[in-house]
């Protein structure tokens, strides 16, 4: 009998749960959650993910950009670089080198598109450019030329790319990394590179830091989420970045948070941030999962390695995204 009563109890304990989490409030906070369970080739800087027909396709950071694979989302393996003989158009704006910066990855019109910047840190003389392949393979994928380039009489840096399509099958890209913030360009949806010379401000620090970076615009229900990225990142355990978000009803703004301040005047509403051994949580990615929408970020072990870091993402009555 006793273990009946404790089992009926657990139970009503775990519904009133789910229902608390259900209805929560909108500004409810909780302690932040640990990433979600991986395994595998989990070293990753900047992460992005596409699902495929066999599971999912990851690429980050890294010299020619790496790329990763999964078929449950949980165990990852290395699956080579997206360009094995190396990317010489990019050569000019990375000293030479062949690190390539965090590529956005997604898929359209039957193939898959890459995104991704070329720089050296610190530097305004940026480029990004963009990639096709028709199955995401090491190797497959064609340089389809520069989109968006940046010098140092810039106010802005031409890093830290991503694809949105809105709601009218209209594409944009958001890029954009500290001085004057993150901007937003038309793109040709036939060609997927830039069309015309708009160019519109979404999100700028003010009255300090300029540390903004790493956009990712996600749309859910009626509304489009900026997810971006303050302050440091790239300092192992020291860094101090951290996930915040601002949403609007256009793709092109005015991005707003929790409390109605504009992301072009340092608004953003936190989802996460360095807790115990997670540190510097950040260049966030979103997808819709077959479960929920999911957040892919990195992190920094307190040995300072970058790790893949996963999270589900819930909205409360308010319509405000916070991760579990």
């Amino acid at each position: 009998m006793a273990r009946s009563i404790l089992s009926l109890v657990s139970v009503l304990l775990v519904a009133v749960a789910a229902a608390v989490i259900a209805v929560r409030p909108a500004g409810a906070v909780a302690a932040y959650p640990n990433p979600g369970y991986v395994t595998g080739s989990i070293g990753v800087h900047d992460p992005s993910v596409v699902k495929t027909s066999s599971g999912y396709l990851l690429a980050h950071t890294g010299n020619n950009i790496a790329l990763k694979t999964s078929t449950d989302r949980t165990a990852w393996r290395d699956a080579g670089v997206a360009f094995p003989g190396g990317a010489s158009w990019a050569l000019p704006y990375t000293g030479g080198g062949a690190s390539l910066w965090a590529p956005d990855i997604s898929r359209h019109n039957g193939k898959y598109y890459m995104y991704y910047s070329a720089s050296t840190f610190g530097s305004r003389n940026s480029a990004i450019f963009l990639a096709t392949s028709a199955t995401g393979a090491s190797g497959t994928w064609a340089n389809q030329g520069l989109v968006i380039s940046t010098t140092s009489s810039s106010s802005y840096n031409a890093i830290d790319p991503n694809l949105i399509t809105d709601a009218s099958g209209n594409w944009w890209l958001s890029f954009g990394s500290f001085w004057t913030g993150i901007k937003l360009i038309p793109l040709n949806s036939s060609t997927g590179l830039r069309s015309g010379t708009a160019l519109s401000s979404i999100a700028q620090r003010t009255g300090g830091s300029t540390a903004v970076e790493a956009p990712f615009i996600f749309r859910h229900g009626s509304y489009y989420y900026l997810w971006v990225s303050f302050d440091l990142c790239c300092q192992g355990a020291s860094s101090t970045y951290r996930i915040m978000v601002g949403r609007s009803t256009g793709v092109t703004g005015p991005y707003v948070d929790r409390n109605g301040t504009a992301m072009t005047s340092g608004g953003g509403t936190q989802v996460l941030a360095g807790h115990g051994g997670v540190h510097g949580p950040g260049h966030q990615a979103v997808i819709t999962d077959s479960d929920a929408d999911v957040l892919f970020y990195h992190y920094y072990a307190d040995n300072g390695a970058p790790l893949l870091g996963i999270n589900l993402i819930a909205y409360d009555s308010a319509g405000w995204p916070y991760v579990y």
